[in-house]
């Protein structure tokens, strides 16, 4: 348990690492993407570990990152400025 807690928290570190350094101009500080990183993989692997009843650390994993990525995609502003018509 305590082996699968640690290599989540570590994925979503590293999700969290990788989605900053790349998209730093559309996501807001650090401060706040990484633990978000971290919280949505610990949330994934617990969610993964509830509905198959722990097992393979694998299938943990996979639910870790999606569940990361997707809390990490809530935080991208959009690329560009927002343009609003005349008729608005």
């Amino acid at each position: 348990m305590l082996l699968e807690a640690l290599s989540s928290a570590i994925l979503g570190l590293a999700l969290a690492l990788g989605a900053y350094r790349r998209l730093s101009h559309r996501l807001p500080a650090r401060v706040l993407v990484l633990p978000t990183g971290v919280a949505g993989a610990l949330f994934g692997a617990f969610v993964m570990n509830t509905a198959l009843d722990a097992g393979n650390l694998l299938t943990m994993l996979l639910g870790a990152a999606i569940v990361s990525v997707a809390s990490l995609s809530l935080l991208l502003r959009p690329a560009g400025r927002l343009r609003r018509s005349a008729t608005a």
